[in-house]
């Protein structure tokens, strides 16, 4: 693992490959990280994720449970991953939720593909191999292998 100079909380149970960088202000627990991947300055990556080799992962992104990133993705900065559709602190009775009380749902970006800075993906869809997330994008459903979609709510562009 590369470490470039600054604080960062990487738990003891994070898997990580050979030749992984880790900036600083991280906080990576119940992860594995690919070998050759890179991780940005202010990124979270949430226990149950998988990132693949050679993968970047751009600052200030957040990657929550629930999230798989294939081989050779581009997260850009500020990307946002989302795993509840609909997320609430209480119960009905009044009661603080606890992880027993939602689903967590799948999301999954496919090898070689890019995710444009500022993104947000909303939970349960699959970002297809090689496939483009322009910036800003509000991401609501799958995206096809080889596509360029951009926009709020995302939509196809045109094809690879």
């Amino acid at each position: 693992m590369k470490n470039p100079p600054g604080p960062r909380l990487i738990s003891s149970d994070v898997k990580l490959g050979l030749n992984v960088t880790i900036h600083a202000f991280t906080n990576l627990y119940g992860c594995e990280i690919g070998d050759d991947s890179k991780i940005g300055t202010f990124v979270e990556v949430q226990k149950g994720v998988k990132v693949g080799k050679r993968c970047k992962i751009s600052s200030h992104s957040f990657l929550c449970e629930g999230v798989l990133i294939e081989d050779d993705v581009f997260i850009g900065h500020h990307v946002v991953f989302t795993n509840d559709k609909f997320p609430r602190a209480t119960n009905e009775d009044g009661s603080p939720q606890t992880d027993a009380d939602w689903k967590t749902e799948r999301t999954i970006v496919r090898k070689g593909a890019s995710i444009g800075s500022g993104s947000t993906l909303l939970p349960g869809i699959i970002i297809g191999e090689g496939a483009m997330v322009g910036a800003g994008s509000v991401v609501t459903k799958s995206v096809a292998s080889q596509t360029v979609v951009a926009g709020n709510p995302a939509r196809e562009l045109k094809a690879l």
